[in-house]
């Protein structure tokens, strides 16, 4: 077992070196129906509603794999710039430590909220094919609470991503951790709709 882990985690540097893009996207996809299909047993659910399940997945491999490709790359772009390892920042450690919090700031007053709000929009208008006027209530009435939580939590993920984690595994982790937050935000939305049930 152990030489197939191996064998597989080899194939997939090589994907992830030969087509990061499509490699982070269909990882992204897969943890987040991963994450719906625990979601979906936590919530109780007796049968598993397949479609919910692959429109995530879309949702993943659509957009989370490819927003966190390019906010990565950009965002490496930004602080490290294209010098290599000779970067001032890399010479003085405080220089680095407020460029590490700044980056973490910046993510989470700008990538943060949009990529909250957005899941919002797409799983009350697409997933769950709720008309504009309740999808619309429900992003009001909890998205403030949604995005607090968001920021007690994701500001500790986002400094041990740009502080430990190489360029090319940001995405992997962070699809890894979105994948439990995911987790979070369908069972929000599960309790809401037994409520209104």
């Amino acid at each position: 077992m152990s030489d197939i882990l191996k064998e597989a985690w080899k194939k997939y540097l090589i994907g992830l070196q030969l087509h990061p893009l499509r490699t982070k996207a269909i990882t992204a996809g897969i943890l987040v129906g991963c994450s719906d299909v625990i979601a979906q047993k936590i919530s109780g659910v007796k049968r598993l509603q397949f479609r919910r399940i692959l429109l995530l997945m879309l949702y993943g491999f659509a957009y989370s794999g490819p927003f966190g490709h390019f906010l990565h790359k950009l965002m490496d772009v930004i602080f490290r710039g294209q010098k290599g390892n000779k970067t001032v920042a890399k010479k003085w450690p405080e220089i680095n430590s407020s460029l590490l919090n700044f980056q973490v700031l910046l993510e989470q007053l700008t990538s943060s909220p949009w990529n909250n709000f957005f899941f919002m929009m797409y799983y009350g208008l697409v997933v769950e094919g709720r008309p504009w006027g309740l999808v619309k209530n429900k992003v009001r009435k909890d998205y403030p609470s949604i995005q607090l939580t968001a920021w007690k939590f994701w500001p500790i993920v986002g400094w041990i991503n740009y502080q430990y984690m190489p360029l090319q595994f940001r995405v992997l982790f962070h699809s890894f951790v979105a994948s439990c937050w995911a987790i979070f935000l369908n069972l929000k939305a599960r309790s809401i709709t037994t409520k209104k049930a």
